[in-house]
């Protein structure tokens, strides 16, 4: 992950979100395109273009995609391919994978999740059937360690990391997350101290930094100095910049450790820059430069 961010002086993370009825001009031509079939064809055909075309425009200003599951799954199989062949594009443009599926559950389980996402699930006679090949995974902690522990064996056997809820940007995170601990603290401060935990098992030898990193929203910047104390090695993802309220300015402290510990998510603020923007530009270009404009800040706290 430094290597990627040095070399492509970035720091931000494209999310990818695709609305079918929201689509770039070049994606609904695709979509129409497909004569003949299924709704949820012609539908995944649009969001694929979509997603390339976006990946275009933006590639050269960050460093890597973040492609929400669910919006690709609501279209059954045909949306998987797609979520395939977007996570091919952004290769291609040498840009690293952080899928957001957000995944929790039992060790078998949490495997099984890790392997279609990051790696190879074992097929019979030596074989093996490939994954998405993502290079990390958003999880939930809520079943505790061990099946935190289940999905960074998979992770690690690949070369991939994940990134674990600490203090999400949602308003309803308070509901939970910021509930006090008899022991003292919060819940989202319990759960750093795991990811911590399992983060210290496998730090990268130059940048220091952890293969297990945290989700921390933007738009609760007064979290992030306590977060960095707790989680000194971690990889900040920090979602809620743009559409959610929050701003890159206030970030600062994500970035204490060096410019790769802190990651900056946009997507619908890129994406639907066009329909903000009163000079008329072109949904490509509208997204080129808010994409670059946000590069320009986060780079500049670093």
């Amino acid at each position: 992950m430094a290597a990627a961010v040095a070399e492509r002086q970035s720091q931000i993370v494209l999310g990818l979100d695709p609305d079918p009825l929201r689509l770039w001009p070049e994606a609904e031509d695709a979509a129409a395109g497909v004569l003949g079939g299924a709704p949820a064809a012609r539908a995944a055909a649009g969001v694929l273009a979509h997603c390339c075309a976006v990946i275009d425009a933006v590639g050269d200003a960050v460093v890597a995609i973040k492609p929400q599951v669910a919006c690709f799954e609501r279209l059954g199989a045909p949306g998987w391919n797609a979520l395939g062949a977007t996570i091919a594009h952004a290769r291609a443009a040498g840009l690293l994978v952080l899928a957001d599926g957000k995944r929790g559950d039992i060790d078998v389980t949490a495997t099984a999740y890790a392997q279609g996402f990051l790696g190879a699930t074992p097929g019979p006679d030596e074989t093996s059937i490939p994954g998405l090949g993502a290079d990390a995974l958003t999880v939930n902690p809520y079943m505790g360690l061990d099946t935190l522990r289940s999905f960074a064996a998979v992770g690690r056997a690949h070369d991939a990391g994940l990134f674990v809820l600490v203090r999400t940007s949602n308003p309803g995170a308070a509901d939970l997350e910021d509930e006090p601990l008899a022991r003292g603290g919060t819940v989202w401060e319990r759960v750093a101290e795991l990811v911590a935990q399992l983060g210290a098992e496998h730090r990268a030898p130059q940048s220091g930094l952890s293969d297990i990193g945290a989700v921390l929203g933007a738009t609760r910047p007064e979290h992030l100095a306590r977060a960095r104390e707790l989680l000194p090695h971690a990889i900040f993802l920090l979602p809620g910049v743009g559409a959610q309220g929050g701003r890159v300015e206030d970030l600062a402290p994500a970035f204490a450790p060096g410019r790769a510990a802190g990651l900056v998510t946009a997507s619908r603020s890129i994406v639907r820059a066009h329909e903000q923007d009163g000079a008329g530009s072109s949904p490509a270009d509208a997204a080129r430069a808010e994409a670059e404009r946000l590069r320009a800040a986060a780079w500049a706290l670093g």
